[in-house]
């Protein structure tokens, strides 16, 4: 409870509670933060700019991912052609078939526009003093000024490289400055004041262990939370839902990952994380847009307004609904510092569809370059925890072992020493850890996995016959990379069709908007509300607990398997 505040007889102690809790969900590109309390968090970019030193090396994240594979344009182009040809198959709601305006047609009105000139100028940039611009802010910085800009977290998970700013030290140093940033700006708390408050963090589902550690110490050590927990961010949109289990679908500006859920317990063996998000598909929509003849010619993707620019045209124009055949007219406005403003009319057909269904036709996303996927590894044992789990197996091999001996006779007993191996074989296949990391996620070689193989494939690794089955009935998507009107439609239809013929029986069920809410908000939504239940309690881990035991009281408190 924080110091000094009396509770009204009228107000109810979770209340008072959830004010007192910040709830923290970083992403790639944006940062999703607030207290337990508030309807909605504080979202702003993920980011921090620091002033070069002078002869320092320059260096900066960029704002979407990078074009590396247009190498590649005939794969583009046949893929392209593919997703257009089935587009062409496809029937109207009123059963008509669809019809589509050809590329250079709509390329030849393009060609036409001329922007229309409505302001002298879209203002001027900011004059920073300071040496570190956190957030929004980078946004209003010149680009001629002598700053780097980092994003700590790249493809959903830390973004550790080889260039200034990208050892695991400094991006945990980016963290600290960002998160105490926010916390002091926007939610007015003082750092001196963060003892008395309690931290929730939302983490990957396909988690690495060093760095869910590094970040504990980050919170009750180095920023001096008084007690924190930590949540998977499937497990949590599964709270903010509503629902007791899904198949969780979520797509973020740089990744996709997709998990079974139940009972807020997220099957480590169905967990698998794409590198493909809504910065990849705003890229491909950039490049279709390109073929038609842009109008805006001088638009760069590596320049960060633009970049925002394109973000905001793919939400605006993209989505996929079959009704909507042939050209269609749109328009938007340029404003931008230092530049006269802008109004330009353009021409869009198909390409709003295409770009979108790049998720199920992945062979689109060879355009940012190749896609790894990751899945929850075992652990090769922690050197600060000396009971891990590495340690808690060897002592069940060995109390097995005097088991045995103690039981058998001496000569089986020396036949058993000769086939020592299939004595380690037998113990390890009871551990339901290492039996999960048997079957892996199917691919071709040289191919990207796209949306509905890996719902099919993660609920395929589902334990039992049953949950599969529930899993097929309830599909839930949340993230905001995937916000497009009608691709749960497109999805059900997918899956569907795919569906192993002993669970075609179940209604499939595909939610896109649970409660009416903001998909990008449903996982900081649910952290919020898991926070302030009783039985959320006994997860908190006190910081002089952390200072005392270390990452053990992380394995015996976490709300998963660690």
């Amino acid at each position: 409870m924080i110091p000094g505040v009396s509770i009204a007889p009228d107000i109810p102690l979770d209340a008072v509670q959830s004010k007192n809790i910040v709830v923290i969900h970083p992403g790639s590109l944006n940062l999703r933060i607030g207290r337990a309390s508030d309807l909605n968090p504080v979202t702003v970019l993920h980011a921090v700019a620091r002033r070069r030193k002078p002869g320092g090396q320059a260096y900066s994240d960029t704002f979407l991912p990078d074009r590396t594979g247009l190498s590649h344009t005939k794969e583009l182009e046949e893929s392209r052609l593919a997703i257009s040809h089935t587009l062409q198959s496809c029937l109207q709601s009123d059963g008509r078939r669809r019809y589509a305006t050809p590329p250079q047609q709509i390329a030849a009105f393009n060609r036409r526009v001329q922007p229309e000139i409505v302001g002298d100028t879209g203002g001027d940039w900011v004059k920073f003093e300071g040496d570190t611009i956190i957030g929004n802010d980078i946004f209003r910085l010149s680009p001629d000024e002598m700053f780097n800009i980092h994003f700590p977290y790249k493809r959903g998970d830390f973004n550790i490289h080889s260039g200034p700013g990208g050892s695991m030290t400094s991006v945990l140093a980016d963290l600290e400055t960002i998160w105490t940033y926010i916390i002091e700006t926007n939610l007015q708390i003082s750092r001196k004041e963060l003892k008395a408050f309690k931290a929730v963090l939302i983490v990957p589902d396909v988690y690495n262990r060093t760095y869910l550690r590094e970040l504990m110490y980050l919170l009750l050590g180095s920023m001096g939370f008084g007690s924190c927990f930590l949540v998977q961010d499937h497990v949590s949109a599964t709270f903010g839902s509503g629902l007791a289990y899904a198949c969780v679908i979520d797509v973020g500006d740089q990744k996709t990952s997709v998990s079974c859920v139940e009972d807020g317990i997220c099957h480590p063996n169905t967990r698998v994380r794409l590198e493909y998000g809504g910065g990849d598909i705003t890229q491909i929509f950039y490049w279709l847009l390109q073929k038609c003849a842009f109008p805006y010619k001088e638009c760069d993707e590596q320049n960060k307004l633009d970049s925002m620019l394109l973000r905001k045209l793919k939400e605006e124009l993209c989505h996929v609904n079959l009704d909507v055949c042939g050209s269609q007219e749109k328009s938007f406005t340029l404003k931008q510092p230092q530049k006269p403003i802008c109004h330009f009319t353009i021409q869009v057909g198909d390409e709003c569809i295409i770009a979108p269904l790049s998720l199920f036709n992945p062979e689109l996303f060879a355009i940012t370059g190749s896609k790894q996927i990751h899945t929850q590894k075992i652990s090769t044992g922690d050197p600060e925890d000396p009971h891990d789990e590495i340690y808690l197996r060897d002592i069940r091999k060995k109390g097995m072992k005097e088991e045995s001996s103690a039981n058998e006779l001496n000569e089986s007993f020396l036949e058993s020493q000769q086939v020592g191996n299939d004595d380690d074989i037998v113990v390890d296949a009871m551990d339901p850890v290492i039996n999960q990391s048997v079957k892996e996620f199917v691919i071709n070689p040289g191919q990207i996995l796209g949306l509905d193989q890996a719902v099919l494939q993660s609920i395929d690794r589902c334990p039992n016959e049953d949950l599969k089955r529930k899993m097929y009935g309830c599909v839930l998507v949340v993230g905001g990379g995937m916000k497009f009107s009608g691709i749960g439609t497109w999805l059900q239809n997918r899956i569907s069709l795919q569906i192993p013929y002993l669970y075609r029986a179940e209604q499939l069920d595909i939610i896109t908007n649970p409660r009416d809410m903001d998909p990008s908000m449903v996982a900081w939504k649910g952290a919020c509300i898991m926070s302030c239940l009783e039985t959320a309690q006994e997860l908190w881990i006190e910081a002089v607990e952390w200072e005392k035991y270390g990452v053990r009281v992380l394995r015996e408190r976490a709300p998963f398997t660690w």
